[in-house]
Formats: C-alpha cells, sequence, structure tokens
C-alpha cells in the first residue's frame, strides 16, 4: 500500500472510530473501535494494510494483547500464515505462564501469555488497538524477549502522539495507522 492509500485508509477509519468522554474515567476520551470492526469492509482493508507491512518480515507468532487487540492479532496473523498468541490479564491462562507488570494511562495491570508461547528466535509482531503510554506494549515486548523471541514489529491501530507512547518502545519498529 502507498503511503496516499494509507493516508486515505486512515482518514476513513478514524471516521469510522467512535469518542466516547469520560470512559473508563473523566477525563479520559476512549477510542471505540466497535464501529469498525463492524463494517466488514473497513475492516478487511485495515487488516490487509496491516499485514502487508509485514508480510515479508518473517513473522512466525502475532501476539494479540487483551482485549481488544485479539480482535485484530487473530486476522492479522491468518493473513501472514502465523500463529496467534493471546496476551491475557493476570489469571486469565490455563497453563504454566510468565508475566510483567507495567503503567497505564489511569493506573497498573499485569499481563501474562504461556511460558512455551514463542520459541528462541522466532520473530513476532505485537499487535493491539491503541499505544497511549507505551507500557503494555513495552511489558509485552519485555515478554516476548524473556522467551528468547525478535519482537519484528509493533503494529497498533491508534496512537496518542500526545501520551508519548513510543518513548518506551525507542529502537523498535512501530506502525501505526491513525494518530492523535
Amino acid at each position: 500500500m502507498t503511503q496516499a492509500a494509507a493516508e486515505v485508509l486512515a482518514a476513513k477509519v478514524k471516521t469510522i472510530i467512535r469518542d466516547v468522554p469520560d470512559f473508563p474515567k473523566k477525563g479520559i476520551v476512549f477510542k471505540d473501535i466497535t464501529p469498525l470492526l463492524a463494517d466488514p469492509a473497513a475492516f478487511a482493508e485495515m487488516i490487509k494494510h496491516f499485514a502487508a507491512q509485514y508480510r515479508n518480515a518473517g513473522i512466525t507468532k502475532v501476539l494479540g494483547i487483551e482485549a481488544r487487540g485479539f480482535l485484530l492479532a487473530a486476522p492479522i496473523a491468518m493473513e501472514l500464515g502465523a500463529g496467534l498468541i493471546p496476551v491475557r490479564k493476570k489469571g486469565k491462562l490455563p497453563y504454566k505462564t510468565i508475566s510483567a507488570s507495567y503503567d497505564l494511562e489511569y493506573g497498573t495491570d499485569t499481563l501474562e501469555m504461556h511460558a512455551d508461547a514463542v520459541a528462541a528466535g522466532e520473530k513476532v509482531l505485537i499487535v493491539d488497538d491503541v499505544l497511549a503510554t507505551g507500557g503494555t506494549a513495552a511489558a509485552v515486548c519485555a515478554l516476548a524477549e524473556k522467551l528468547g523471541g525478535k519482537v519484528a514489529g509493533v503494529a497498533m491501530l491508534i496512537e496518542l502522539e500526545f501520551l508519548n507512547g513510543r518513548s518506551k518502545l525507542a529502537g523498535r519498529d512501530i506502525h501505526s495507522l491513525i494518530k492523535y
């Protein structure tokens, strides 16, 4: 996809995403992607865009971050012919896990993934809906690398630039479609 086509897609998707003020708490404007998920043509175009960014990167696993990241990661993984790894909140996975805690824009949390989810040397793509402060994505990168994985990229539908999340992901290939 050319830069011009990506800009057209970004503008289109931006009109579909809904702002929800004061959610999950006062002062935060939540970017609701459910209207995008309900639009099959726009959703498919967005998934194909992200897959195209990483098609030749040798990705073997796509790590989707709970919960909206799952919705994007699964079809991206299918497009890339890669496995899907769910990264979940603490206590949600049934097998042996590794974990990382992180700060986010309105509190702290812990994420886990199965201890055997990524093999040493595997190239992984981290996927979520929003890059805010960068803590969540940085924690997932750390989890993948703890298992010996190589983070080939971090793909985010939305980037909230004013929160400077890229600073926690310095030196990483980050691709976001929409920036606010």
